[in-house]
């Protein structure tokens, strides 16, 4: 730790994050990841491995006087190609667990997509930029930020005007979550509005979000990632990725279901294990993918091109996915005690689709978001839920 003007800039270390499962020292700083080194080595493309690194729900966390913080960082922004760029990446500030101002970083790396059924990229280098927050009260107080949600974070500096320290364990339960986009972040406004950084709120849980973008597809080094990681309380959201993709037919999917079930349970045999199936997604609910990007309208949208009819050959639908899960953890259930099942649809169902609709086909907006994260909360967290804390 050193003082310089006033300032007192002190090393990003591991006890001052939350919500990753890997550090990678880098040239400037560190680099959080959501999978570890192991797990990124067997990426087999430059969707998951982007998504991966994209750091939502990671956040430093810090007990300090400070009424100024400064965070100098590396933004990586993703951009499509003919299209603006994009808005930068935004960090939330909570003071005693209460937001309390929001900041972003501009400059930085663009990684421009140029095809994205090839998924293919181009990296346009930036320079290092600052989050400054202010006017903070000057008390002994917990001091969270949160790191976009959709933008890779270089974290290179760490500067206020008191001295921090790591914040003690406050016996809040671990719960982590494995997802899709839906879970990522997409279509959300910043990381604390992401559904399950809302239900974490409500559930007065600390969050490891897993949530990948197009990166939800029950692969092994994801099983054994949740299987490692420490967790109270732990929810698989399975089934939109693999018919996105295309990439299983219903023989291979369900014993794949099996088998990240299995190796989850060898790690957490008695954790409370929440299977959630695909929330209602017009656009794949009986028609086939894989998906396809749209620019027709000058926006991005998502069209489905599979035919319905193939369903009798297997391919896979939403709602071939729910009844699949819905008899794997009921069979499994007869064992597991502790494994349970939600349908997505009881999060994001018909009726919140006709109030708030899909913006782009497939991902939720803000308010849809705001809806999963309270009917998650609801179901899971609440008396009766596998996460109450009477049954953690």
């Amino acid at each position: 730790m050193s003082t310089e003007h006033g300032w007192t800039t002190t090393p990003i270390t591991a006890d001052l994050l939350r919500g990753f499962l890997d550090l990678e020292p880098t040239a400037r700083g560190l680099l959080p990841h959501r999978l570890p080194a192991a797990a990124r080595r067997q990426i087999p493309d430059e969707q998951l491995a982007m998504a991966e690194a994209q750091p939502s729900g990671v956040r430093l966390v810090l007990r300090t006087r400070a009424t100024a913080i400064e965070l100098d960082t590396l933004p990586t922004k993703r951009a499509h190609r003919g299209f603006p760029p994009p808005a930068d990446g935004v960090y939330d500030l909570l003071v005693d667990g209460r937001p309390t101002d929001r900041a972003t970083v501009t400059g930085g790396n663009v990684r421009t997509i140029t095809d994205m059924v090839a998924q293919t990229s181009e990296l346009t280098e930036g320079p290092v930029g600052t989050a400054r927050f202010t006017g903070l009260p000057a008390r002994d107080k917990d001091v969270e930020i949160w790191l976009p949600h959709n933008e890779i974070t270089e974290l290179v500096a760490l500067r206020t005007d008191a001295p921090v320290e790591p914040v003690p364990d406050r016996g809040r339960r671990v719960w982590l979550h494995h997802g899709s986009s839906i879970s990522h972040g997409s279509n959300a406004t910043s990381p604390t509005a992401v559904w399950p950084a809302l239900a974490a709120a409500r559930g007065g849980v600390e969050l490891i979000n897993l949530g990948f973008g197009g990166g939800a597809l029950l692969d092994p080094f994801t099983a054994r990632a949740v299987r490692d990681t420490p967790a109270d309380l732990i929810s698989l959201k399975i089934g939109i990725n693999i018919v996105n993709a295309d990439a299983m037919r219903l023989r291979a999917f369900g014993p794949a279901v099996h088998g990240f079930l299995d190796t989850v349970r060898e790690g957490h045999p008695t954790t409370p294990l929440l299977v959630v199936s695909p929330v209602l997604c017009p656009v794949q609910e009986d028609t086939p993918g894989p998906l396809a990007p749209d620019f027709s309208d000058g926006t991005l949208k998502f069209r489905a091109t599979g035919d319905p009819a193939e369903r009798a050959a297997g391919r896979l639908t939403l709602g071939v996915i729910r009844d699949v899960l819905a008899r794997i953890v009921e069979q499994r259930a007869a064992d597991d005690p502790n494994l349970h099942h939600i349908d997505g649809r009881d999060l994001y169902g018909e009726q919140d689709h006709a109030e708030f609709p899909l913006p782009d086909g497939i991902h939720p907006g803000p308010e849809g978001h705001r809806r999963i994260g309270e009917n998650f909360a609801r179901l899971a967290f609440g008396p009766d839920g596998p996460f109450a804390t009477e049954a953690g």
